[in-house]
């Protein structure tokens, strides 16, 4: 499936969300390459989100991810291709490189069980007291909140070759119903950890305030 085309309609959604990464728990970041044997020559690149679901494609969370990483790869010396251009019958154009990624969500319970969760759906409003009762001495928070998990997981790959050089991915928690657990709200924040000191350090996870 070809990437988002144009992601001049979610900059001023980019924008705001950048402002909430401060919010955001810290990210668990990995990376997997081989720089050493084969360096990394920035070039121009397209991002191409894998969905399942054809019409998630075009949610305002998936745009809001393209943008992000598109941004944080030109930080680190790539260019945005011209999608559509060239002889590719796939719609990725002439880009020297091909940024897959998936979003992956999932809501932890207190007992430690784990349910996915649909990207591009809000997140499940978890268990709350009900305030009803008052009176000394009776907790009125009700049981732990589920937390709910997002991860972020990229692969950029030479389009020429079809060999992925570069892959990583970057996962976030929080408590169910607060700012960094809303979908596509951690966005920023994933993509500039997954891309700190880009390549990084293969193999070794970190974690990032």
């Amino acid at each position: 499936m070809a990437g988002f085309q144009s992601f001049a309609t979610t900059a001023l959604a980019v924008a705001l969300l950048s402002g909430c990464t401060a919010m955001t728990p810290p990210v668990d970041v990995t990376r997997f390459h081989n720089v050493q044997a084969a360096p990394i020559v920035p070039g121009s690149v397209v991002i191409d989100a894998y969905v399942e679901d054809e019409g998630q494609s075009r949610s305002i969370e998936y745009a809001t991810y393209s943008a992000a990483l598109l941004r944080e790869l030109q930080r680190v010396g790539f260019s945005e291709a011209r999608v559509g251009s060239g002889k590719s019958e796939d719609g990725l154009g002439d880009a020297d490189y091909i940024a897959r990624y998936t979003i992956e969500r999932a809501q932890i319970g207190a007992s430690g069980s784990r349910s996915p969760i649909s990207v591009g759906v809000g997140g499940s409003t978890g268990s709350r007291g009900s305030g009803v009762g008052l009176g000394i001495g009776i907790d009125l928070s009700g049981p732990p909140k589920d937390k709910i998990v997002t991860e972020l997981s990229v692969r950029l790959t030479k389009q020429e070759s079809g060999n992925i050089v570069w892959e990583g991915r970057a996962s976030v928690e929080a408590k169910d119903g607060s700012p960094a657990a809303q979908p596509g709200l951690a966005a920023a924040k994933l993509a500039e950890a997954l891309f700190k000191d880009f390549p990084g350090e293969s193999g070794t996870t970190i974690r990032v305030p």
